[in-house]
């Protein structure tokens, strides 16, 4: 606790509630801290990370970025952006020096063959996690260049193109880069994108147009005044004809001046609801010509005479996506427990409404319809971190066989595995994770609606996640795609891969002792009985109403989405079950009863969300489903006292969660009131405009 305590501030100014909670707690808050960072050696260089930017005074913010503009919120993020990356790169240069003499694979920063998708992970998720969180609330203009710049050379570029670009691009050698694949027309349907490259075989030169205003690409974070190169996808013709999307490494800025080059218009989009340090932009391209090599050649190239190679896999072209769908799964779960620490500390300090009569108020915790808000959005964020690891590790795994078998070879077995996986998780999480955020920001009152509680960032960030990157609706018809060969798969009773074996049960529900293994089973049975409902539609509209296929998947598109977001939930609540039983040998007993109760909580709140489509598939009575909610219930009384204790184990600091509401001491009324003396309309007792206006106004007497 005392470490916990040095890490948000000083214990001497907690408040009485938030102690009494921490004393009574029956957990050690800093034995699920070092589960959660993933060590004690791990913890400990995180808290030093955070210290060493928090303690450095031209990380604070003078104003709240809320009170300024929006030209002035893009410059100052960039201006910490560039400092960050500065004084990273020396803490990193400064942790190496203090390691063992010996080699590794980051030993040189920046040479050939150090920069690797697992380094850039690391990196995306200290950009996106606690410290790169609490200094850009609001994102900031640099953090495509590593999610998707970089991902993309490696991951699409061959040898030599990494070798003359990925090194100068890691040290940002004159190189910051972001990726643009959304028009202004098209998104998730990314045939329909219109940008061209027509190669032209005399100059050995791709030259690049964007032939209609829906064609500008329209959307990509830092493209706006940040980069200088940018990896395009464009629509590949050679000699008239087309051999569809590829991607191609353009500089659209002046290496030197930064000024746009011939043929480009490349500008900021504008504010937009949350997410506003990002520098989203446009760009528009006249007859711009790049070298042949600047096509990225590993999955798919154009040789000297027009020759078009493919891939023996074509959608490795479209990895980049695979990867920041991997990561998005972790980005939403660590906003919904920002969201979670802000409301449970909140909860236990603001007290209302006796329950007792002629008793005093009770903090708001202690109200059942309260727990009922947020205990489950916690349950939810630590289940959701189980399976964003498992994503990781299959993603890993994929690649490597994929390297292992070259270009044109046959690896990467589990590669629609992954694609659908991923698909699934990005749409059913972000989702969860943006509804469970606004729950909990609804949960605070009226303060959850300052921005000072910052649920405003926070949601922001949860809610262009459940859009980017691949809309919500085409993520879940695309693992719908999957899901139904699989079925079909299944009547030929082939083996299924890992996420799908359950349809080849097609035994009912039988209810047991085990609430668990028939909640996680019913869901089951859900997902399957909704998928196999979807296919037997799909085939009478071809058979019977005479469809084509486009239009008999359109008109089977409620039913598919349905299967494929049952099939999320269902993959989300066995994986906790799988996952929680691992972790027994791993942590302490107090621990690992508390994780019971998580999981539990979140399998049976899973199922009392989708109570409807379970109830059209299984048949539970209702003495059955009032078993249940007794124990949902009897799992809140259990978790409540463990609360505090519980988000103070996320060990978020108070610059991280950014919020009145949720700093440590618990100083809520006192902080509230001092961001608002601190608002800049505040800093003079009568506004200019008194003079100019209203005093005017006042004369006419209306």
């Amino acid at each position: 606790m005392e470490a916990l305590a040095l890490a948000s501030g000083s214990a001497s100014g907690e408040c009485i509630d938030l102690r009494r909670e921490r004393e009574s707690a029956t957990i050690a808050s800093e034995d699920f801290a070092v589960w959660w960072a993933g060590g004690r050696h791990e913890l400990e260089e995180r808290r030093a990370l955070e210290s060493y930017f928090f303690n450095d005074p031209e990380f604070d913010d003078a104003v709240h970025p809320s009170c300024m503009s929006y030209k002035q919120r893009y410059e100052h993020a960039l201006t910490k952006g560039t400092k960050f990356l500065a004084k990273l790169r020396e803490w990193q240069r400064t942790r190496r020096a203090e390691q063992p003499t010996g080699k590794n694979e980051q030993e040189q920063e920046g040479a050939e063959g150090s920069v690797n998708i697992k380094l850039l992970y690391d990196y995306r998720m200290l950009l996106s996690g606690p410290v790169g969180t609490a200094l850009f609330q609001q994102s900031f203009p640099l953090r495509l260049h590593f999610s998707m710049f970089l991902p993309t050379l490696l991951s699409q570029g061959n040898a030599e193109q990494q070798r003359r670009w990925v090194g100068r691009a890691w040290r940002l050698d004159g190189i910051v880069g972001t990726y643009a694949q959304t028009e202004l027309g098209h998104g998730s349907y990314i045939r329909g994108l219109e940008t061209r490259a027509d190669y032209d075989v005399e100059r050995e030169q791709f030259v690049l147009n964007t032939p209609t205003l829906s064609a500008y690409k329209w959307w990509p974070g830092g493209l706006g005044q940040t980069a200088n190169m940018v990896v395009v996808l464009a629509q590949l013709y050679i000699r008239g004809k087309h051999h569809g999307l590829q991607q191609f490494l353009v500089r659209i800025r002046d290496e030197q001046t930064h000024e746009p080059l011939p043929g480009i218009d490349v500008g900021d989009i504008g504010p937009k609801l949350g997410a506003n340090g990002v520098n989203n932009g446009f760009l528009g391209f006249r007859n711009v010509r790049i070298p042949r090599d600047q096509m990225l050649m590993k999955n798919a190239q154009v040789l000297a005479d027009g020759r078009f190679v493919q891939a023996a896999q074509p959608l490795l072209v479209y990895g980049t996506m695979v990867f920041v769908r991997v990561i998005i799964v972790r980005d939403v779960m660590f906003g919904l427990l920002q969201a979670a620490t802000i409301a449970t500390r909140y909860s236990a300090v603001r007290r209302q409404s006796p329950i007792e009569p002629n008793a005093p108020e009770p903090q708001i915790l202690d109200h059942v319809t309260q727990q009922a808000k947020i205990l489950p959005q916690i349950a939810r964020g630590i289940c959701y971190r189980l399976a964003a690891d498992v994503l990781w590790a299959i993603y890993q795994r994929v690649m490597q066989q994929l390297e292992s078998a070259g270009p044109n070879g046959s690896g990467g077995r589990e590669l629609p595995e992954l694609h659908a996986l991923s698909c699934c998780l990005k749409a059913v999480c972000t989702e969860g994770a943006a509804e469970g955020i606004d729950v909990l920001r609804k949960a605070c009152g009226g303060h959850g609606y300052m921005s000072s509680a910052n649920f405003d960032s926070i949601q922001g960030l949860a809610s262009a996640a459940f859009t980017y990157e691949g809309e919500h609706t085409v993520l879940l018809l695309q693992t719908a795609r999957f899901l139904l060969r699989q079925h079909v798969d299944a009547l030929k009773r082939k083996v299924l891969p890992a996420s799908v074996t359950y349809l080849r049960n097609a035994s009912p529900l039988s209810w047991g002792d085990n609430l668990l293994e028939n909640v996680a089973r019913a869901l089951e049975i859900s997902a399957s009985a909704q998928l196999r409902e979807a296919w037997l539609w799909q085939q009478q509209q071809r058979q019977r109403g005479g469809h084509t296929n486009q239009q008999a998947n359109n008109l089977s598109g409620r039913r598919l989405t349905a299967a494929a977001t049952l099939h999320g939930h269902a993959y989300l609540a066995r994986n906790s079950i799988k996952q929680l039983a691992q972790l027994a040998r791993n942590v302490p007993p107090a621990l690992y009863e508390l994780l019971q109760q998580l999981v539990e909580l979140f399998v049976l709140d899973t199922f009392l969300r989708q109570l409807g489509a379970v109830l059209k598939w299984n048949r539970i009575s209702s003495k059955q489903l009032q078993q249940l909610e007794q124990r949902y219930e009897q799992l809140l009384g259990a978790l409540r006292p463990n609360a505090v204790a519980l988000v103070d184990g996320f060990d978020f600091h108070d610059r991280v969660l950014g919020s009145t509401l949720g700093c440590w001491d618990g100083r809520v009324y006192e902080r509230l009131m001092a961001e608002a003396r601190r608002n800049p309309l505040n800093q003079e007792a009568v506004n200019p405009s008194y003079h100019t206006h209203l005093q005017p106004l006042f004369r006419c007497k209306l």
